[in-house]
């Protein structure tokens, strides 16, 4: 037997229920408010589905509504050859999901007065001063032409991904692409070398995809934005982030570098090849990295993509923003600046990025996260105001403020065709829903 704790809304983690496992799947004995209990399984349909066609190894969902939990269980395998069947506190690789919690910390900085959201970026890394925009490139010898840019690049361009600036190695324009790998400047994911500083002073000597404001182009911002949160503080990203945002909210479980006594935790990468198989990754991906590398003591920090995290440390951060800053009768952030983050930030004339493709009338905040307007409500079951984003190695996380929803759904695949399973999950939440 095993007690977890549950939700409540003026703080994480305040009641005792018991649970416990029949098999490799957690039964969780709460109350579930607001569910129909037997439409609750359709999610257990929708992942053994998935595991049974292979398109997953396994899984852990977990849902929370008006400060309860009412769903926490796991499925399938964290290792297939070794036979470790999946636990509800298994730690996997969150790529993008990072990016919210490195948005928090700005924030933070932002009501402790470091810096002005439209102040220009060069007011801090004086290298981005009179950015150029590309205009030509030539593949076989690696050379382009620019032109000057309408304007600097702003803090608040970094955070909704208007700067202009791409990825390399990942969802990302090929010739931008291109033009960062000759430069040596990494995706982030799993980077272990270098340093924010070295590769961001590198970074400003690139070209823009376009003029700041214009697109939203999806890149690498954050992993920019965790070298500015250096320079405002004075610590580590990693430091800054654990004494601001991770020990404050009981995330006791995210890192950069998992310790060693938690790395046997860490859940195996997996990829579908040929004839719908499922192998486990043992060769490198992305730009030569390490699949293990939430366990290598790296010096490189990607505040965009680096960390890793279980489904309950990820509920505790977007309680905070159910309720509205405050995490255990202790306010961390102001309800106003929630509000901001949350608030849509692309304008009508911005246009939205090929790579990666995004729904039709995509919105974005501050916060790291897509949201649910008017101008996009009918695309989901999400209420307005919903919000959330998902993980590389398909990971999927929202927050509904209106149904009092977090859900949650860690899977663990290198470059995934299955990455929809995020919207059947949702699909299963919302069609549970009873409110009896």
């Amino acid at each position: 037997m095993k007690q977890l704790c549950t939700l409540s809304k003026k703080g994480f983690l305040t009641a005792i229920i018991v649970s416990f496992f029949i098999g490799n799947t957690m039964i969780v004995q709460a109350q579930q408010p607001g569910f129909d209990k037997e439409r609750l399984l359709k999610i257990d349909e929708v992942i053994k589905s998935q595991i049974a066609e292979n398109h997953i190894s396994g899984a852990t969902a977990l849902i929370i509504r008006n400060g309860q939990v009412v769903y926490n269980k796991a499925f399938g395998y964290a290792d297939v050859e070794t036979n470790r069947k999946m636990r509800t506190d298994d730690i996997f690789r969150i790529a993008s999901q990072s990016k919210a919690i490195t948005s928090l910390g700005v924030m933070m900085l932002w009501e402790d007065g470091k810096f002005l959201l439209d102040d220009p970026l060069s007011k801090y890394i004086p290298a981005f001063k009179d950015p150029e925009v590309l205009l030509s490139y030539n593949a076989k010898d690696g050379s382009y032409t620019t032109k000057s840019a309408s304007r600097e690049i702003t803090i608040r361009d970094l955070l909704r991904h208007t700067s202009g600036i791409a990825y390399p190695a990942i969802f990302s324009d090929p010739t931008m692409w291109s033009i960062y790998e000759n430069a040596g400047i990494p995706s982030g994911i799993g980077t272990t070398k270098s340093s924010l500083k070295e590769k961001m002073l590198l970074l400003a000597n690139m070209p823009l995809q376009h003029n700041p404001g214009e697109n939203f182009t999806y890149g690498l911002n954050v992993d920019l934005l965790g070298y500015l949160i250096e320079i405002w503080s004075g610590q580590s990203l990693d430091d800054f982030l654990k004494k601001r945002v991770l020990e404050p909210l009981e995330m006791t479980d995210t890192y950069f570098h998992i310790p060693n006594e938690k790395q046997s935790r860490l859940v195996s990468l997996y990829e579908t090849v040929e004839d719908n198989q499922l192998l486990k990754v043992v060769h490198p991906i992305y730009e030569g990295v390490d699949p293990l590398f939430p366990s290598l003591n790296g010096s490189y920090l990607s505040g965009g993509a680096g960390l890793s995290s279980t489904t309950t440390d990820m509920a505790k951060f977007y309680s905070l923003y159910l309720n509205k800053g405050v995490y255990k009768s202790k306010r961390l952030i102001s309800h106003k600046t929630i509000e901001l983050m949350l608030v849509n930030q692309l304008g009508s004339s911005v246009k939205i990025s090929p790579l990666p493709a995004q729904p039709e009338n995509f919105q974005f905040g501050l916060g790291g996260f897509a949201v649910v307007t008017e101008k996009n409500r009918y695309l989901s079951p999400q209420s307005l105001g919903a919000f959330g984003w998902g993980g590389a190695f398909n990971t999927h996380g929202w927050a509904d403020p209106k149904e009092g929803i977090i859900a949650l759904l860690f899977t663990q695949e290198y470059l995934s065709p299955w990455y929809s399973i995020g919207e059947e999950f949702q699909v299963a939440v919302y069609q549970a829903i009873s409110n009896l």
